[in-house]
């Protein structure tokens, strides 16, 4: 009565083979969890509750607080002044995403150059970054700099966001609502 090991298991799949059918399985999940969050934040966005004003005045609070060189409180003053102004703090939050890893060099290159433009200094431009002592001597001046700069962009892009955001939060709630009456009636 000896049993043969091949006849009691006959659907078993040699060990090579599974590793490579749970990898693409798990793959093809992770891709589809992927979309189906992107789709779940999407309809979160079409579906947010408020009024468009407290939306886009949320969002524009948010890109004011983003263009700031205050890593780490961009949310939490982005926040602040959504509260402050009656605007959408989840968007407000979203809306400090305009600064990121990716995108801090050139934002506050170009915001330091603007402040630079305000104040009428061209003494910056002769400081020589290879010496450390030229750069702690004239550090408040570029701190300075920086956050006139900070705050003329980030006005402009509050600004230019508000409306933005107001222009485009109406158009796709409009768009949102054709489409629902549209799929009602039939």
């Amino acid at each position: 009565m000896s049993r043969n090991p091949l006849q009691s298991y006959p659907n078993r799949l040699s060990s090579l083979t599974k590793p490579i059918v749970r990898r693409d399985r798990y793959r093809r999940r992770t891709q589809q969890g992927f979309k189906r969050r992107l789709k779940y934040l999407y309809w979160r966005l079409i579906r947010l509750q408020g009024q468009p004003e407290a939306i886009a005045r949320g969002l524009a609070c948010g890109v004011f607080a983003g263009l700031f060189p205050i890593f780490g409180l961009q949310t939490i003053v982005g926040v602040l002044l959504a509260v402050l102004l009656r605007g959408n703090k989840i968007i407000a939050a979203a809306g400090t995403w305009v600064s990121n890893p990716l995108t801090y060099v050139p934002i506050y290159a170009f915001n330091f150059h603007v402040g630079k433009w305000l104040l009428n200094q061209d003494l910056l431009t002769d400081v020589s970054l290879q010496s450390w002592e030229q750069v702690k001597a004239l550090g408040s001046e570029i701190i300075l700099t920086l956050f006139v700069g900070c705050f003329a962009v980030g006005l402009v892009g509050g600004i230019g966001s508000y409306f933005l955001g107001l222009w485009l939060i109406r158009r796709v709630r409009t768009s949102y609502l054709n489409y629902r009456s549209r799929h009602q009636r039939q």
